[in-house]
């Protein structure tokens, strides 16, 4: 069967999964695109290139770069590790584009991605869908859920694409300034989950003389490259994830690198799973937070921005392991917006609650097993930024938070 063939059997208006972050096929989903009149593109954190015309819904749980504001953004509100069972109930899907490595022994790997796509590919054969990989040769050979029989594909598509590549970003002194708040807080033998950025790149560089680190996360960059570099990480025990962005010098790493064990989604993102490494710490960041200790990573002006993704998962999991930290880590000023990240109340849907800490380049305000006064004022005086203490001080008494018993 050729791939013409194939797209010609497809129900009316199929759903198509699609690897998403920076790893999508961009050859063979543009064959696709040019076959197939309308369908609906399933894609996490689509990258700018998507398909975006009439015809086409863009469906997702959690809106990248290439689906904001697009008219045809169909959101469905998932937790991440939800997700597979949304493949197999809801949103079953009727074909499955990847992106691979050639065949070796009978395998292919699917590189840089793994994520949700093991559950897609599940969910479509067993519904009769169809697979369709894009092989590139200068796709990463990785191990774990990484690795898909050729015989669970159905047509295969040759087109090297050099692999995306993360920007090396410089740390500012307020990304720093956070950072090393949060590595103080991690201890020898902790387990870490951060994903890319100034502010999880200057927690993991404040770590390399610590010693025993694990890493079980959904993503990682070139920041745990340099503390496995330094000796800080754990040699007995594999590095856990289930996606990866970053340099050419880091992908050239984990080609055929067994250290590096790529897990699905329903396995990384379940919270019962993360709950059971030990002193797992948690590092993810927010457009907003409240005297309540509520979080907004989700929503700007009721629009969706991004989406639940893994930050829920990873809270509630490291909040139930033994010795774990669940840490919000932003700046007190939004830059963009000249405004202040800390709200006397969200204003947006809630992304997350209850953390154990919130980290901002003023300071550390500790939440978990406070009252909710005490909550309050160690936002205020420890979190938030100066010039808008007093406000916040005003609106906290409005709000209950302030005042004696």
């Amino acid at each position: 069967m050729n791939l013409a063939g194939l797209l010609a059997g497809l129900p009316p208006d199929p759903r198509v999964v699609v690897s998403g972050n920076h790893a999508t096929p961009w050859h063979a989903l543009a064959l696709l695109d040019a076959a197939l009149p309308s369908y609906r593109l399933w894609a996490l954190n689509g990258q700018h290139g998507l398909p975006d015309r009439d015809g086409v819904v863009l469906e997702t749980s959690f809106v990248g770069p290439g689906m904001r504001r697009s008219p045809r953004l169909s959101y469905v509100p998932s937790r991440l590790s939800l997700v597979p069972r949304l493949f197999e109930t809801s949103l079953v899907p009727d074909l499955v584009l990847v992106h691979t490595t050639p065949p070796r022994d009978g395998r292919v790997s699917l590189g840089t991605e793994v994520n949700v796509l093991p559950a897609a590919l599940d969910a479509a054969r067993r519904r009769g869908g169809r697979v369709v990989a894009q092989v590139n040769r200068q796709m990463p050979w990785t191990f774990g859920d990484a690795l898909l029989d050729v015989d669970d594909v159905d047509v295969m598509v040759e087109a090297d694409e050099p692999p995306a590549h993360a920007p090396v970003a410089a740390i500012d002194e307020k990304s720093a300034r956070i950072g090393s708040l949060v590595a103080a807080r991690v201890a020898d033998g902790a387990t870490l989950q951060a994903g890319i950025g100034a502010v999880p790149d200057a927690t993991m560089h404040g770590l390399v003389g610590r010693r025993g680190l694990r890493i079980w996360t959904e993503m990682f960059s070139d920041s745990v490259l340099a503390l496995e570099r330094a000796g800080a990480l754990d040699r007995e025990v594999p590095i856990r994830s289930s996606f990866l962005f970053g340099s050419p010098e880091l992908l050239a790493w984990v080609d055929g690198n067994e250290r590096v064990e790529m897990v699905r989604t329903e396995v990384t993102n379940d919270p019962a799973r993360i709950a059971a490494n030990r002193a797992m710490v948690s590092v993810n960041t927010a457009l907003q937070v409240d005297l309540f200790g509520q979080a907004n990573a989700s929503r700007i002006r009721a629009r969706i921005h991004s989406g639940f993704g893994g930050q829920t998962d990873f809270i509630v999991g490291a909040l139930h392991s033994v010795g774990g930290q669940a840490l919000i880590a932003l700046r007190s000023w939004h830059p963009k917006a000249d405004c202040s990240t800390v709200v006397p109340l969200v204003d947006e849907p809630v992304t997350s609650f209850q953390m154990s800490a919130i980290v901002t380049e003023q300071g550390t305000a500790e939440v978990f097993g406070r009252d909710q006064r005490e909550q309050a004022r160690q936002i205020i005086e420890n979190a938030a930024h100066p010039s808008v203490r007093e406000e916040l001080w005003e609106e906290a008494a409005a709000l209950g938070l302030a005042g004696a018993l």
